[in-house]
């Protein structure tokens, strides 16, 4: 596989050492690996580009992110190339490991549920690198390459991105034992809000965005209130929730130890409840690193006990 300037052939050196910065998720560490300066590794990935004529890698502030184009090429010659080194003996059997399986997601989510599932997978080989943030920021990024999964709480549209279902999240209407003592439950179990009136609000945003869904679903009515709190994260929700800083609307897995534990208390247990979906959503591509299916059946596995 000679590469000549032109052609559109590829050439054996470079297809190694494209082949090593894929593995390992960084220019350095492919260099080490091949035994190259980076400026050279830079250079020979930079003909291969133009001979394949897409670009094979997004440079990360740290790292490199395999694009489409990439993932496509090591199908054809990761076996090809593993099986040539075995051969001339340049490899001790094991070949360099895969580069890290970027994930991103809701930092509850993470947190709470998809990291603890994911944690046997890291004794198995599996590196991950998670970045948490808003789902349209994070879709964003996987489109570009940046990212490999993304749990998002909203579903995204478009050929690029692939979406399944992974879990239903709960919303509760919840409050601590000392706050819920002042509030008239039985006027809110007739769907009277203003029962609520006198108690501030704990949200996620300036908007309210939850705690309008709970008011507009539950109630049957438009959230007209400014919270009282604001802070974008719903763990912390759940301390202000807590310590008797307000009522908040949050999803049952993350307030579910609290209300097992009596810290907080449910409001309300609508026959009807709010119900969000969670969902995972990958690029379109034709393969996958094992890594990346790896950490997405895992997820669907423990997704039906969240």
């Amino acid at each position: 596989m000679k590469h000549r300037h032109g052609d559109g052939s590829l050439d054996l050196v470079q297809l190694r050492t494209f082949l090593a910065v894929y593995r390992s998720g960084s220019l350095t560490a492919g260099a080490t690996q091949v035994g190259l300066s980076q400026p050279t590794v830079t250079s020979q990935l930079q003909t291969l580009e133009k001979a394949v004529g897409r670009p094979l890698f997004d440079r990360l502030p740290r790292g490199v992110s395999p694009t489409p184009a990439a993932h496509e090429l090591t199908a054809r010659i990761a076996d090809p190339l593993d099986a040539l080194a075995e051969v001339t003996g340049t490899t001790t059997g094991h070949p360099p490991p895969e580069p890290p399986v970027l994930l991103g997601g809701p930092a509850e989510i993470l947190a709470t549920l998809a990291l603890p599932a994911l944690a046997p997978l890291i004794t198995e080989g599996v590196r991950l690198q998670v970045v948490a943030g808003l789902a349209d920021d994070l879709l964003a990024e996987l489109r570009t390459g940046a990212l490999d999964l993304v749990i998002s709480a909203i579903r995204p549209r478009g050929r690029a991105v692939v979406a399944e279902p992974l879990a239903d999240e709960e919303f509760v209407l919840v409050a601590n034992p000392a706050t819920a003592a002042r509030i008239d439950t039985g006027r809110l179990e007739r769907g009277d809000a203003t029962a609520l009136a006198h108690v501030s609000l704990v949200s996620y945003a300036p908007d309210l965005p939850i705690l309008r869904r709970y008011w507009r679903h539950v109630f049957g009515r438009r959230l007209e209130r400014r919270p009282a709190v604001v802070v974008p994260d719903l763990r912390a929700v759940l301390a202000m929730v807590t310590a008797g800083g307000g009522v908040s609307v949050l999803p049952r897995y993350l307030c579910a130890s609290a209300l097992a534990a009596g810290t907080v208390v449910a409001l309300l247990d609508p026959e009807d409840p709010p119900i969000n979906t969670a969902y995972l959503v990958g690029r379109s591509t034709r393969t996958e690193r094992p890594h990346v299916a790896l950490v997405r059946t895992r997820l669907r596995e423990a997704a039906p006990t969240w």
